[in-house]
Parts: C-alpha cells; structure tokens; sequence
C-alpha cells in the first residue's frame, strides 16, 4: 500500500495523476535517461551502468497507467527508436548540457524525431540535463545548437491557447541529479497528453 501510495504521489507531483501514458525517454548515451527514471522510481542517485538494451517501468493503480521506455542512445539503439513510435503519447529527450561536442549529433537525432510522420504532434519535452557542472551551456545556447527558436510553443502557453496544427514542444534546464527543473517540464507536457 506503501509503494501504492508513493507511486500515486510521484505522479501527481510530476502532473501525471489520473492519465494514462506511453512516454519515451529518448537523447544520445550519457545524457540521462535511466538516471531520471531512476530518481523518479527511487527518489535517490546511483552509480547506473549505461542503457544496453530498452527498459521499461509499467505501473497500474486502480485506473491510471503510466509507462516510460528507456530506449538507450549508443548509435544501435538509436536505430530500434522507431519501433516504439506506436501509439506514443509523449516525448522527453534529454541533452547533457555540458557536451557541447555533441550537439550537433543530438540536434541530427531531434531533428529526425520531429521529420518523422509517426510522431506528428506528440508533445516533445527537451529536458537539457547537467546544468549544476560548470560548464553547462545555457538555455540560449542550447536552444541555438539544437535549433528550437522556432518550434517551442512557451512554457506558459496552455493546450487552449496553441495554435492548431502546432506541436507542443518546450525546452526546461534541468539537472536530474539535483533534483531541479524536471517537475516544471512534466508539468508542462501533462496538460498535452489525454
């Protein structure tokens, strides 16, 4: 009743309450995917060995569904992406922040999810991770390197408000370790997903 509870809480938290999801944590390796669905299950950091092969949480509490897949970002993996675009509700794709290097292989990734049929009008959380290291681009920056001036619809911009046709999709500065930033952003896709 304890892990029920718990598990009712973390979702209400992140804006999820009472929804039923199919999310995809998708970025290139090492930008954190696993550790944030770590801290969201176990609410603590861990030393995590690299994403090798898809990992999924399912939870069902009475009538809410949630389900995140980890789908790992070494190049193999990022060839299987395609597989779980079925009937996918939400996006969050991570960037480290503090990979400058490897920003233009992570806007090649973004942009083919954006280019790709099957995934016209899921909401896109970009989650760019690692803003506590000191090198951390900032969030003009980072919007720059992955080219999303034009397609971010606004933090404040209710579902309502988005013009028809419109993709939801918003970038939050976050650091999964620190715990900070990444509430805002599942707040923010919670209102895009049915």
């Amino acid at each position: 009743m304890f892990v029920l509870n718990w598990w009712s809480n973390i979702l209400g938290w992140l804006g999820l309450g009472n929804k039923k999801a199919k999310i995809l944590f998708l970025g290139l390796d090492n930008a954190g995917k696993t550790t944030l669905l770590h801290m969201l299950k176990e609410k603590k950091v861990a030393q995590l060995e690299p994403t090798q092969h898809p990992h999924d949480e399912e939870l069902t509490m009475g009538k809410l569904k949630f389900r995140v897949h980890d789908l790992g970002g070494h190049d193999v993996a990022r060839e299987l992406w395609s597989e779980y675009f079925t009937a996918v509700n939400a996006i969050v794709y991570l960037v480290d922040c503090n990979d400058r290097e490897r920003f233009p292989e992570a806007k090649a990734e973004l942009d083919k999810l954006l280019s790709n049929d099957q995934l016209a009008g899921v909401p896109i959380l970009v989650l760019g991770n690692k803003i506590d290291m000191q090198r951390a681009a900032s969030e003009p920056e980072l919007r720059q390197a992955l080219g999303l001036q034009h397609y971010l619809t606004g933090k404040n911009t209710r579902k309502s408000d988005l013009p028809k046709g419109m993709r939801p999709m918003e970038l939050f500065m976050v650091s999964v370790i620190r715990r900070m930033g990444y509430r805002e952003g599942f707040v923010w896709m919670s209102q895009y997903i049915d």
